[in-house]
């Protein structure tokens, strides 16, 4: 994501939570108040496979045990 949007990202309510190594740029973004919303500008599924998924996958299924749990 072009780094001049940052100001707008943070005042929207969103938090960067990831930049990329190379060139320094916003990968990763979060709303700190939803139960699970993450935005990144990768491909996590690039490195994931059946037995070993990326960590964000798990972190969705987790959130979403929470959310059916919370839901009963």
């Amino acid at each position: 994501m072009n780094n001049r949007f940052i100001e707008s990202i943070e005042q929207a309510g969103m938090k960067i939570s990831g930049y990329s190594s190379a060139q320094h740029l916003v990968e990763t973004v979060e709303i700190p108040e939803h139960p699970w919303f993450i935005a990144v500008q990768f491909h996590p599924e690039f490195t994931s496979s059946p037995r070993d998924g990326h960590p964000l996958f798990a972190s969705f299924i987790d959130a979403a045990k929470t959310q059916h749990q919370k839901s009963k």
